[in-house]
């Protein structure tokens, strides 16, 4: 079978309006997956179809060559399916020029990031790509030459000499608060490594905060065949996801920029509301379902949802211990909000994988529940439908999952399993809430959290 490539465009599926070879590198990403394909790309090929500019993407990867793999020998090209009930709508996406393995090419990065075409760099490089100590600072051990603090460190500072303005430098990461974490981080990077060029990258570079959302399983060989089968010609850089998306991103811009709002992107004064309503209600409620779910033999978000326990443990996470603690922006109605997630959740179409949204779990539950916690907390409320999950999460690194999941995948797994062998349930208490622990959000473990697995009635 024949691969896509520019040369080898499939008749079967939308393709890019626009003239790619007419195009500019203008943007340079970090953390190039699958989630970036289905979502920034997307939303960079339609605003270029739509508006025109030069805004192709040079896409790195930190270490893994897979992506590059994937999509150089296709010319960047790639097949995003949305799939729903109803089936599953083809387009090829144009919008990549090139992706960069960073071990093999730091030079190469280097030059993008300093060329007088880059107006932006973006990241989604997951919580752990920020390198943050557990104390939030910067873990300068792990913000070694293969960080992406290095590359912009040496782009940044060619910019200066160069005489060339500023980048906006965007996270699309979920973190709270994403984009401002950036700039301190970076800026304590720099603070060690270039003090003036610190300086500089405050007053000419811009950092602004975002909202990202769309569910992006991981595809499978089957998804890569159904593509093939459709199109008549192989592509190994196929994309699922599902009709759904959002990307809210704070007007914060140091140049120009692709006109992603005119394509559904929304341009804000704060992301604040936004952020905080996904990361406690979807990414929560996502959270919850994986740890209850696969201890309960569940692959999948639709089978878990399906769930009448977890179906109704979900919503009150969501309804009744989240919401409550988000400053709405006009016109959002988050009763709305939860109802269209559940809906999301049930699509039977996307194979979204529970053991997928379970990985780094010690980076993720501070945004997604501990900060729900603490403000329920203050106001004298309980959550047990949260206390319920964060006992899931805790056998779960514990191991209690690995002979059906595998391994835990967590970047302080070692630890909490040594604190489980020796000290038990106090042991892991200690060493996630306590001092150094995970308590940047504020609350206090008072209440039992619970041990046991989630049975009738609770």
């Amino acid at each position: 079978m024949s691969r896509l490539s520019p040369e080898n465009l499939p008749a079967g599926a939308a393709l890019p309006a626009y003239d790619r070879t007419a195009k500019q590198i203008g943007i340079v990403h970090f953390g190039l997956g699958a989630f970036t394909r289905a979502h920034q790309a997307w939303y960079t090929d339609a605003a270029m179809a739509a508006h025109g500019g030069d805004w192709l993407i040079a896409g790195v990867s930190l270490r893994s060559p897979d992506v590059a793999q994937q999509l150089n020998p296709q010319g960047g090209l790639y097949t995003l399916a949305e799939t729903s009930g109803g089936g599953r709508g083809l387009r090829v996406i144009g919008s990549i020029a090139d992706v960069i393995v960073a071990p093999e090419s730091p030079a190469r990065i280097i030059d993008l990031i300093a060329a007088p075409t880059t107006h932006i760099v973006t990241f989604t490089i997951t919580e752990k790509g920020y390198c943050r100590a557990a104390s939030g600072a910067l873990d300068f051990a792990a913000a070694g030459e293969g960080s992406v603090y290095r590359f912009l460190r040496d782009g940044l500072a060619r910019r200066q000499a160069a005489g060339l303005g500023g980048l906006t430098l965007l996270s699309c990461d979920n973190l709270a608060d994403n984009g401002h974490q950036l700039r301190r981080l970076l800026c304590e990077y720099l603070a060690v490594h270039a003090p003036a060029l610190g300086a500089w990258a405050v007053q000419h570079c811009t950092f602004p905060c975002s909202m990202v959302d769309r569910i992006v399983p991981a595809t499978t060989p089957a998804d890569r065949a159904e593509v093939e089968a459709a199109l008549a010609l192989r592509d190994e850089g196929v994309v699922v996801t599902e009709p759904f998306s959002q990307w809210v991103i704070e007007d914060a811009f140091a140049g120009l920029r692709p006109a992603w709002d005119a394509v559904g992107a929304q341009i804000v004064a704060d992301v604040a509301p936004y952020e905080t309503a996904k990361l406690r209600m979807l990414n929560g409620a996502h959270s919850a379902l994986a740890y209850l779910g696969l201890e309960s033999g569940y692959s999948f978000v639709h089978e878990a949802i399906a769930d009448r326990r977890l179906r109704a443990l979900a919503e009150a996470i969501m309804r009744q211990e989240a919401a409550p603690t988000i400053h709405s922006a006009p016109g959002m109605d988050l009763g709305a909000y939860a109802d269209a997630l559940i809906a999301r959740f049930a699509n039977p179409a996307l194979n979204h994988r529970l053991i997928q949204i379970a990985m780094d779990g010690s980076q993720k539950i501070p945004q997604r529940w501990l900060a729900t916690l603490a403000d329920n907390q203050a106001a004298g409320r309980e959550c047990p439908a949260i206390l319920t999950a964060l006992g899931a999460w805790l056998r779960h690194v514990r191991g209690d999952n690995a002979a059906q999941w595998g391994k835990v995948d967590d970047p302080r797994a070692a630890e909490l399993a040594e604190a489980w062998a020796q000290n038990g349930k106090q042991g892991i208490v200690a060493a996630v809430f306590g001092n150094g622990g995970l308590l940047q959000c504020g609350w206090q473990p008072t209440a039992a959290v619970p041990l046991h697995p989630l049975t009738e009635g609770e």
